[in-house]
């Protein structure tokens, strides 16, 4: 008997065993659901497709790859503005990317022919919108005329960081170059051609194309699996893995977070020496034996001092430099001290404060959208330049919302006028699940803001910070970070942060673009790593 149990146990084992093995086998293929047991990607049974690929997401024109982590985001030596405003904290970021160098003028000039060669026969004022504000090189009293009228389009100057431009005209191009990669993208794998009579609403924009509102020149569409519509193939769809996230400003914190590029001093966790600037060491010019005494970056030493003596300039460049000039640090990147200041993406605070941020992620600047649907609850038509519509979020949708309420939360929990008389809705009435209280409580949420409306800003903030008599904060005020050409040693440390209204431009302001990165925060892909930085090699 026991013999008998013993061979029937032996049996039922070999049975669960290989059921087992089927099933680990089924989810390292990737041909059916481990938790319905359907088949995936046949048209036999409704035709749902998973990509059988790794899901890897690619590297996108001009990016490098910054693996995330924690980090102390602040001040790491004295304050000598005493401004307070970069008072130390420990946040996590997520790993993303980033543009290895500033954005240049060739980049921009091929954005502005874009724009004019589009909408420059119905819109031209898209063009003059995104131009560039050249007088920026002005001085009442420096003779840079020369500037003014070769430092954007003349090819000497092709390499250099672009600069003029506000943080809107800024966001604006990271919209475009969105939309321009992930076109290339379809094309080189087939499913577009190339169309250059594209114009005004009949142009590519990622949304556009798959919400089904732009269909191109097709050259090869995905076959199609669903066997309901009947048709041989499909668009791409955001499952398909094919295109990519937006290109976007990096926050204040990734920002940071790249420049110091801990990444080359971390050693089993521990970070074995603190950074001032984003290279060891607390000097402005080259340790190694082959360099020593070079200038690392591009700065201003002193008054009248810009570039050195002639026969020996110590940084080559009196104005900007090209943008590949110096050592890139450890991730890789260029001129993430000197040569230009940059735009990120936050609105500008004087105090920032671990209590008033969250750890992770930290951005400050939130102003939730949805896109706008027709009467049927459709995706609304595009506007007149190929772009899907978008409006702010509705707080009478979000009454039982626990995370958030109202689109704009610019000056949460930043002690301005609203926070400070507690309008703000909570989470009590979410639980109490009474739509009645709600209403009432968003009702006096508008009566309230009304009060400190103007014609020129509709921010609370404006009553706090009292903007144009003691301060120039306004909820239009952005972060810019690192030091320039014209600065002192000082602002070249990345914890240093300065703000300019959002729609004004400088000589010493560019940007870089950055990107999300989805799935792993950890990357195996060759051209995903960190270069390993060398000091003693001659810079380019």
């Amino acid at each position: 008997m026991i013999k008998k149990n013993s061979i029937i146990l032996a049996i039922a084992g070999m049975f669960i065993f290989a059921s087992c093995s089927q099933q680990q086998s089924s989810t390292r293929s990737g041909s059916s659901s481990t938790t319905t047991g359907w088949k995936y990607n046949t048209s036999k049974n409704g035709g749902f497709q998973v990509d059988r690929g790794s899901g890897e997401q690619i590297l996108a024109p001009g990016l490098v790859f910054v693996e995330g982590g924690s980090f102390s985001m602040g001040r790491v030596e004295q304050d000598v503005m005493y401004d307070w405003n970069n008072i130390a904290k420990k946040v996590t970021v997520s790993s993303f990317y980033i543009d290895e160098t500033e954005v240049r003028n060739v980049d921009y000039l091929e954005y502005l022919y874009w724009l004019n060669r589009v909408y420059g026969a119905t819109y031209p004022e898209v063009y003059k919108k995104a131009l560039p504000d050249t007088l920026v090189w002005r001085d009442k009293l420096g003779n840079n005329e020369t500037f003014v009228n070769n430092y954007l389009r003349h090819p000497s100057f092709k390499n250099y960081p672009v600069v003029g431009v506000s943080w809107e005209q800024a966001n604006n191009y990271c919209v475009w170059r969105t939309d321009r990669v992930n076109e290339r993208i379809l094309i080189n794998a087939g499913i577009l051609k190339e169309d250059f009579e594209q114009a005004d609403d009949n142009t590519f924009n990622t949304e556009a194309y798959l919400s089904g509102q732009y269909e191109g020149i097709v050259g090869r569409n995905l076959k199609n699996l669903n066997p309901i519509n009947g048709d041989e193939t499909r668009r791409v769809r955001r499952e398909d893995g094919i295109l990519l996230p937006n290109y976007r400003l990096p926050t204040e914190a990734e920002w940071e977070f790249a420049a110091l590029g801990y990444v080359g001093n971390t050693d089993e966790e521990n970070i074995n020496e603190r950074k001032v600037y984003p290279w060891n060491g607390s000097s402005v010019r080259n340790g190694s034996k082959q360099n020593q005494g070079q200038i690392m970056a591009n700065f201003k030493r002193g008054r009248g001092d810009n570039m050195g003596v002639a026969g020996n300039l110590n940084d080559n460049a009196d104005i900007t430099g090209p943008v590949t000039s110096f050592w890139p640090n450890d991730y890789g990147l260029f001129n993430m001290a000197g040569n230009v200041s940059e735009w990120v993406l936050d609105v500008y605070r004087p105090v920032v404060e671990q209590t008033s941020t969250s750890d992770h992620r930290p951005f400050r600047g939130n102003v939730f959208s949805t896109q706008e649907t027709d009467e049927d609850g459709f995706i609304a038509e595009k506007d007149e330049f190929g772009k899907i519509k978008t409006k702010e979020v509705d707080p009478t949708d979000n009454i039982y919302r626990r995370n958030y309420k109202k689109s704009d939360n610019i000056n949460y929990l930043d002690g301005d006028i609203e926070s400070q008389m507690g309008i703000e809705w909570n989470n009590e009435l979410d639980e109490e699940g009474s739509k009645d209280k709600a209403t009432v409580e968003i009702d006096k949420w508008n009566k309230e803001a009304s009060k400190y409306e103007n014609d020129e800003f509709t921010s609370n903030s404006n009553e706090m910070y009292d903007y144009g008599n003691t301060s120039l904060i306004t909820d239009r005020t952005r972060v810019y970070k690192g030091g320039s050409w014209k600065d002192r040693a000082y602002w070249l440390n990345p914890g240093t942060r300065r703000f300019l209204d959002q729609a004004l431009s400088s000589d010493a302001i560019g940007f870089r673009c950055a990107m999300d990165r989805v799935g792993s925060p950890v990357s195996n892909q060759r051209d995903h790593q960190r270069r390993e930085t060398d000091y003693s090699k001659k810079k380019n």
